[in-house]
């Protein structure tokens, strides 16, 4: 597939940003990738599947026989599209729009779940928002308390309660960050909520796995990849140039990530947990 390299200006007032007014559309998924059975039968629930890499895996694992939850934000038009194409894959999809910083909402959601599917086999953990800041001393108590709670939080909200119901063979799969192990000059809050989530990974595999609970959890670390995220937190100079310093030369598309969760969660990975796979586009990072 052809990728693009480069961006036109544009810039989104709103996190965690739209996907149906970006130019271009991020490319979600490759047709070449033809259907298979790896997931099928699973329930999926993917956060923030309703666009960027979260949409890439959710039409992903639909193409691998999964049903899908997407749990998403205040995104409607954008979840909705999704829905439409996991539909058109003979796959049942279901849409439930609410704030994942808050721990009763993601209770009842992975119950209301579990009362209409009958079980969850994967958790993909994905929703997040991103604010730049280019001095430290100006980075307000709000800013940093939505920055955690929604990266941070959500997805501590989202797995507890997700292991009441997860059994043998289920597994979550974390969207950890470049960011948490460069860090970045202009996205310090962000930086640390996925250093967190990588902590999360390693310290929860290990119990869970000494536990004999059969469940296992990884995560995977994109570096520039172009989703709705970018153009809501850049301005448009940044937004033009977004990924042209990777080794490739370009940022990566949100189908380019998809593949990683998919076999993250499926019995080809049946050994790996605690692990973290890094989708960057060739920069090479200390894990």
């Amino acid at each position: 597939m052809n990728y693009p390299t480069c961006f036109p200006k544009q810039h989104q007032n709103e996190q965690p940003g739209l996907e149906h007014i970006m130019n271009p559309i991020p490319i979600f998924d490759n047709p070449n990738c033809n259907k298979g059975k790896l997931l099928e039968n699973k329930v999926a629930v993917i956060t923030g599947g309703d666009s960027g890499i979260g949409k890439a895996v959710a039409i992903a694992y639909a193409k691998q026989g999964a049903d899908i939850i997407i749990v998403y934000y205040n995104e409607k038009n954008d979840a909705e599209e999704t829905k439409k194409i996991i539909d058109s894959l003979n796959r049942k999809c279901t849409l439930i729009e609410g704030d994942i910083s808050n721990s009763k909402f993601c209770d009842e959601v992975i119950q209301n779940i579990v009362n209409e599917y009958g079980k969850i086999d994967i958790l993909v953990n994905n929703s997040a928002v991103q604010y730049e800041c280019t001095d430290m001393k100006k980075l307000t108590n709000e800013q940093f308390d939505k920055t955690f709670k929604t990266n941070v939080y959500g997805t501590f909200y989202m797995t507890r309660a997700s292991l009441n119901h997860l059994k043998p063979g289920g597994c979550i799969i974390n969207t950890a960050s470049i960011t948490a192990y460069k860090g970045n000059e202009t996205l310090i809050d962000y930086s640390m909520t996925k250093g967190a989530i990588v902590a999360l990974t390693r310290s929860l595999s290990t119990a869970l796995a000494k536990g004999k609970t059969g469940i296992r959890i990884n995560a995977v670390a994109p570096g520039p990849i172009w989703t709705p995220l970018i153009p809501a937190s850049f301005d448009e100079n940044k937004v033009s140039k977004f990924g042209s310093d990777t080794p490739m030369g370009r940022a990566g598309q949100p189908v380019e990530c998809a593949g990683a969760y998919v076999f993250l969660a499926s019995e080809s990975a049946s050994y790996i947990t605690g692990q973290v796979i890094h989708i960057n586009g060739g920069e090479i990072v200390n894990s």
